[in-house]
């Protein structure tokens, strides 16, 4: 029988990669987005090329009661999740005081809300199958305060942390519990947010080596994945500095995202 993986923003970028690793691994899918018509074309492109079933559901993960729709619409289906991919997310950037609200409520509700609804819905039944992976989409943002990212750095770190007390809860349970943190992808996240000089962290990858690797990592049972050289060292040795320090020094990499304009008085170059 095979087994069933959920990816949330299935629809492009690394979800859309996801599902088609998961796919050809014989997975079958069921495929989460706003997007309907990108995601019936990957549904059929991924059924015709890996022989495997590709479920689609529209819906728009910013509404309050999405995954209570999600999980309503799987147990109409009669679907299992043993993989649950929360991928879906996006960000904002500037200045907290200039960036909508109703946008940051937006991006709270999607990278946040939506996520633990999922897996607090979808979690006791791999728990009670004593089999199944949950594997959630964080950032490197999740490291270290992100000025000018300020709520979308708190909400990667909230991901980071709750996966990994997440993955504590269900160890000898049988399921696995693995936090990505990928640098810059070169993804529809960029076009959301506005610009490319939102990757402040270095040069861009592809979402294909990144699932790959998340995939691996999820197999050999890894708490977190920071991937490549530059974000692992970042991973691992920015935490263990004062943390008023690493938001100074984040602060002088993530300006850049700023217009251009004068000084404001006071701050300090």
């Amino acid at each position: 029988m095979h087994r069933t993986a959920l990816v949330t923003g299935a629809s492009s970028g690394l979800g859309a990669e996801f599902a088609d690793q998961l796919a050809a691994q014989g997975h079958d899918l069921v495929l989460v987005a706003r997007s309907g018509d990108r995601l019936a074309a990957l549904a059929e492109r991924l059924t015709s090329r890996y022989g495997v079933r590709a479920h689609v559901l529209v819906q728009d993960l910013a509404e309050p009661d999405a995954a209570r729709r999600v999980v309503g619409r799987l147990a109409e289906r009669g679907l299992g999740v043993d993989l649950l991919v929360n991928n879906a997310g996006f960000g904002t950037c500037g200045r907290f005081e200039e960036i909508d609200a109703g946008r940051d409520h937006e991006q709270l509700m999607v990278n946040v809300v939506a996520l633990v609804g999922l897996t607090h819905a979808l979690l006791p039944g791999m728990l009670e199958r004593g089999r199944g992976a949950v594997l959630n989409v964080a950032s490197n943002a999740g490291f270290q305060p992100s000025p000018y990212f300020a709520v979308y750095g708190a909400a990667k770190s909230f991901v980071l942390n709750f996966g990994l007390a997440l993955r504590q809860e269900c160890r000898g349970r049988g399921v696995r519990v693995l936090t990505l943190c990928p640098g810059p992808v070169e993804t529809a996240f960029f076009d959301v947010i506005g610009t490319r000089k939102a990757a402040v962290t270095g040069s861009m990858t592809t979402p294909e080596p990144v699932v790959r690797a998340a995939l691996r990592a999820l197999e050999r049972d890894r708490g977190y994945l920071a991937p490549g050289l530059g974000n692992a060292l970042a991973a691992h040795l920015t935490p263990r500095r004062p943390r008023t320090l690493v938001a100074a020094v984040a602060e002088r990499v993530t300006r850049k995202v700023l217009a251009p304009g004068p000084v404001p008085a006071g701050t300090r170059i």
